[in-house]
């Protein structure tokens, strides 16, 4: 590393790159943990590694090493735990309080997701939280969970069959049937 400039301006450069995703990393946090607090925690412990490696990690692909490491470091803590600990959908109405900005979401719709996710199971919600909400592909979501990617296939297919049966206009859900991905998460 060299010098105290060279640190401090890689002290920098990490700063700036944490203030620039912090906000996206932790909304997706949320949507895993489905609790503010565990998912600061979940993005802190991961920045925390991320700042030890930061002088080893490609710059291009940072975003994506933290957003990795956040679904990794989510599905090792619910591993060890063995078990889901959600809290009732009236008690984390908040949980959203500032999303990354999404067309048409309003405070409903954020309310029935978060309530559509809680059916599913951790690497379920995992699955559609990449595949869906950060958009990525099949074999990006596969290496980034560590599955084949026909695990990814078949988990997803299983997440949004339930998601459909969870979205019926005769669910507690508020209704919000659809029968594509893209109509589920609007």
């Amino acid at each position: 590393m060299g010098t105290d400039a060279d640190k401090a301006e890689l002290d920098r450069e990490f700063s700036d790159f944490v203030a620039g995703g912090w906000r996206h990393w932790a909304h997706t946090a949320v949507l895993l943990t489905r609790d503010r607090d565990e998912a600061e925690d979940l993005v802190q412990q991961v920045l925390t590694r991320t700042y030890a490696a930061w002088p080893r990690i490609r710059r291009a692909d940072a975003h994506a090493y933290v957003r990795r490491s956040v679904v990794n470091a989510y599905l090792d803590g619910y591993r060890r735990r063995q078990r889901l600990r959600f809290l009732p959908t009236s008690h984390h109405e908040h949980l959203l309080d500032e999303p990354v900005p999404d067309p048409g979401d309003a405070a409903g719709d954020r309310a029935d997701l978060r309530a559509l996710l809680a059916t599913l199971s951790a690497r379920e919600r995992a699955v559609v939280v990449l595949r869906h909400f950060l958009d990525q592909s099949q074999a990006e979501t596969a290496e980034a969970l560590g599955l084949p990617q026909g695990t990814v296939a078949a988990t997803l297919s299983r997440a949004l069959a339930k998601l459909r049966v969870s979205a019926t206009p005769s669910s507690n859900v508020g209704g919000t049937a659809g029968s594509t991905p893209q109509e589920l998460f609007r």
